[in-house]
């Protein structure tokens, strides 16, 4: 997918020299700079030269790759897409028009956002034989698992778009993925609940779409709210991509292997699925359950502050955003605004996180830790306030994360220094030895 030139990591004039205290031998490695954030060392040549690997569990101090996507500056709270702040991408901007933006750089002009939608739209529609292949599935799958095996199985049905050297299959698959997402999830819910498919209509936006294809029935017409409806694209927009995390980075892992997009995507969704990514905003409905009462959250944010204590706080806080996260305060109005057109405050469980958020928002605790709400916490009560099951929480981050994973998927491809992942070991297992017959064992 073709997109504007930009800057590429340049080769500064300074180097980094390692040493070896056994050797001692001298290796000079260069530094790269990019158009933001600090430095990196090419450590490419590494164990050419030294004849040492380095080791980083979770790759948290290695750059795996060269991205003109997405930037997070997390100690500042500062989250860009292709050099765009997220809060005037929530604002002033729609979910398509965001997926536009990350798919070939740049904001589309009038015109090319029209044919964009359109073309969006008349993707939607899934095969009519995968209706065959959720009927495989138990009623009580859980949705994500549903996810799974659908996008995995795309291909089996759209063999036209698995070319990944092609660049109009590419753009072809990117955008039936963004347009039969979801579908897909629509379809899951309905799935779980026993009834009949919906399928989507020409006639309605995205987040409207997918709002009518989960919640609408046969039986009558289904009003969709333009306050719920703005809501859901907000929570898209700021879903959908967060840089070089787990689920992306399996994308791009399983795509450096030359897997179909699909497949791709399909792997995306199972790493999101871990309760340490996606399921976030599960965690914190479960804790507001666990709390059940509004003069219980004394006796746990107690609890929260006791490093005996394995109760957390979910919802607070953010492992990038050392500071706050920039999503957090477009999500709080977005949930306070949902709270006041459904008029259901006063409802046990959104009060109780109300008051939580109250409290944390005033405690020292809490305060001086910079453990404030974030985009997790707000989402989930939203979520709850539709009456959307926590099952679905993960399926709504995935249709929304799609878009992130196919355009990073994208990048992949076209980058001429990509390479198949390849990660190497630090072994302590046991040295090498001679296999005894199984006679001769004692």
């Amino acid at each position: 997918m073709s997109q504007k030139p930009s800057a590429s990591a340049n080769e500064s004039n300074k180097n980094v020299k390692i040493t070896d205290n056994i050797s001692g031998k001298e290796t000079n490695f260069p530094v790269l700079t990019g158009t933001d954030g600090p430095p990196v060392i090419d450590i490419r040549k590494l164990y050419a030269e030294t004849g040492y690997f380095t080791y980083d569990p979770g790759f948290i101090a290695t750059g795996s790759c060269e991205s003109k996507i997405t930037y997070i500056d997390g100690d500042n709270g500062v989250l860009l897409h292709r050099g765009y702040p997220i809060e005037q991408l929530a604002e002033k901007s729609d979910f398509l028009e965001v997926c536009y933006l990350l798919l070939y750089g740049e904001l589309p002009t009038k015109e090319q956002k029209k044919e964009f939608d359109r073309a969006i739209t008349l993707h939607t529609m899934l095969h009519e034989q995968i209706t065959n292949f959720y009927r495989g599935f138990r009623r009580d799958a859980h949705p994500m698992a549903i996810m799974c095996g659908v996008v995995g199985a795309l291909s089996a049905f759209y063999h036209d778009s698995t070319d990944i050297s092609d660049p109009h299959q590419r753009m072809v698959a990117s955008y039936r993925m963004v347009a039969k997402m979801p579908t897909i999830a629509g379809w899951a819910f309905k799935y779980s609940l026993g009834q009949p498919f919906i399928y989507p209509r020409n006639d309605l936006g995205y987040a409207e779409n997918f709002l009518h294809m989960m919640f609408a029935t046969p039986c009558e017409e289904y009003k969709i709210n333009p306050v719920i409806a703005k809501a859901m694209d907000r929570i898209l927009i700021l879903h959908a991509d967060h840089e070089q995390n787990a689920s992306t980075s399996t994308v791009r892992l399983a795509g450096s292997s030359g897997a179909n997009p699909f497949a791709c995507i399909s792997a995306g969704i199972a790493s999101l699925w871990g309760p340490a990514h996606g399921g976030a905003n599960e965690a914190v409905l479960k804790m507001l359950h666990e709390i059940e009462n509004k003069d219980n959250i004394p006796n746990y944010i107690n609890k929260a502050k006791d490093p005996n204590d394995p109760f957390r706080i979910m919802g607070f806080g953010h492992r990038v955003y050392k500071n706050f996260d920039p999503r957090a305060k477009i999500m709080r109005e977005t949930c306070h605004s949902v709270l006041d057109e459904l008029d259901i405050r006063e409802e046990p469980l959104l009060e109780l996180a109300m008051e939580l958020e109250h409290i944390a928002l005033e405690d020292d605790y809490f305060v001086t830790r910079k453990l404030y709400p974030n985009v997790d916490f707000y989402s989930g009560i939203i979520f709850q306030a539709l009456g959307i099951p926590t099952t679905m929480f993960t399926v709504l981050f995935a249709v929304a994360r799609t878009v992130g994973w196919i355009a990073q998927w994208n990048e992949m491809i076209e980058d001429p220094n990509q390479k198949i992942g390849r990660p190497r070991q630090l072994y302590t297992g046991i040295e090498q030895r001679d296999l005894v017959p199984i006679n001769d064992r004692t």
